[in-house]
């Protein structure tokens, strides 16, 4: 009986920890023109624990400008951490606007979890002072539209949102939250790894980020893949990665 109990508890274990798509940038604010150039890191990970999974080349990568998609999936180039590939690229931003990148990666399989996960993930980057259109959303499978301005914000501001697939909020959905932990922060417990919100009936959540850092939200949902695709994906979601920074005298 003991050991049937500490098979369960190392099961219940591996699935505590969230599988984030992680995108994040050097820079979420661009003022001078030495700062143009972007360099954008792409991957699959537990961010807290600093585990990477394996990322193959994404089904797309692009970014809005100004609300206009552009590819940038041929700029992506492959990395390694041990036997497990990400990928880093590099933009040039050459006028003001807002820029949200994102990628959506090829379904992956977690066969602990019984399903296939998709999450399409995004952040923001504000060129110049350009300011404007954050909070719209960029019809993306599914999204976390902000309702918060997404960058130059502090450790201690609460960040809110809203999930949309297909375009309508999603009530009472998981929204999973992690820091991007490169700075070696000890949990408390494995409970306090990933954090988790609830969506309210208007798909809307918040979350007060408590330390300075890269911080990813999850939007979850389950349900079958469109008519046509070559296989299910049970878990279709929205992560946001929003960056906060220490304020410093």
């Amino acid at each position: 009986m003991k050991a049937k109990f500490a098979f369960l508890g190392i099961f219940a274990a591996s699935l505590a920890f969230a599988h984030f798509g992680v995108l994040t940038t050097d820079k979420n604010v661009v003022e001078d023109q030495k700062d143009a150039t972007l360099k954008l890191n792409l991957e699959f990970s537990h961010p807290f624990l600093q585990e990477s999974m394996n990322l193959q080349k994404p089904a797309e990568f692009g970014v809005f400008i100004d609300g206009e998609k552009k590819s940038l999936l041929g700029s992506l180039k492959e990395q390694k951490k041990g036997e497990n590939s990400y990928f880093a690229a590099e933009f040039k931003v050459d006028k003001p606007s807002l820029l949200a990148f994102y990628f959506d990666p090829k379904p992956y399989a977690e066969p602990a979890e019984r399903k296939m996960i998709r999450h399409i993930t995004k952040t923001y980057v504000d060129a110049y002072g350009a300011g404007e259109g954050w909070d719209k959303p960029l019809g993306l499978e599914a999204e976390i539209v902000p309702l918060v301005r997404p960058y130059a914000l502090y450790a201690g501001e609460i960040f809110s949102g809203v999930f949309l697939l297909h375009g309508k909020p999603v009530p009472g959905a998981d929204v999973e939250i992690e820091l991007y932990n490169d700075k070696g922060y000890k949990a408390p417990s494995e409970a306090h790894v990933t954090q988790v919100v609830k969506t309210n009936g208007a798909g809307e959540f918040s979350f007060v980020m408590p330390v300075a850092g890269w911080w990813g939200f999850a939007a979850l949902s389950e349900e079958e893949a469109a008519k046509g695709s070559e296989q299910p994906v049970n878990e279709l979601g929205a992560v946001l990665w929003i960056k906060a920074d220490e304020l410093k005298k």
